[in-house]
């Protein structure tokens, strides 16, 4: 028993009726709009969502921006956005070189070919959003959810950047399962 009515074991309060409804509704449409951006991105670009953002970043940069702001700008793990940024170099679409200014940054830039892709699809990602997100939305509706997103969004950045965060270590052999030393600094 956790001594407060409506909390569970760990002592955590269901989310009511109304914030479940909410919560389940945005995540949905935001799955919804992904799904449809995405598959306009693969078919007039070859490009998943990450690498359309990496693009769409830089070019909208207009010059080079760390990997280090990359990461925190499209909420990614730093090995993902190596990766997908790899895959971007190899295809012309980006460079990659170190910053003259601190020897542990790497500098991304867009090229020409890359500004070319996103000219060409942006287009058609513009519909998407437009249709989907826009159309059935007045103009005051578009204000009160453009100033509630921004408010969540900047609550949700105000904790550390993921780009910031320690890497998580795995357990050496050795050592005993996390579960196995819960408990043992607690009175019973």
């Amino acid at each position: 028993m956790t001594g407060h009515p409506g909390t569970d074991a760990k002592g955590v309060q269901p989310l009511d009726p109304r914030q479940l409804e909410t919560y389940f509704a945005l995540m949905e449409a935001v799955s919804l709009l992904q799904h449809h951006v995405e598959q306009h991105l693969r078919t007039e670009g070859d490009l998943s969502y990450v690498q359309f953002q990496l693009l769409a970043r830089l070019a909208d940069a207009q010059g080079q921006l760390s990997m280090t702001q990359l990461a925190d700008g499209v909420v990614y793990s730093r090995s993902g956005l190596t990766y997908q940024a790899g895959l971007l170099e190899k295809a012309g679409l980006i460079t990659r070189g170190p910053s003259p200014d601190d020897e542990r940054a790497t500098l991304v830039a867009i090229t020409e070919n890359g500004l070319a892709l996103v000219g060409r699809v942006l287009p058609g990602h513009i519909q998407d959003a437009r249709r989907l997100l826009f159309d059935p939305l007045s103009d005051d509706d578009l204000h009160h959810l453009g100033d509630i997103m921004t408010r969540v969004r900047d609550h949700m950045r105000a904790q550390p950047p993921r780009s910031a965060a320690p890497r998580k270590r795995r357990p050496s052999p050795t050592s005993p399962p996390p579960a196995a030393t819960q408990g043992l600094n607690q009175n019973p």
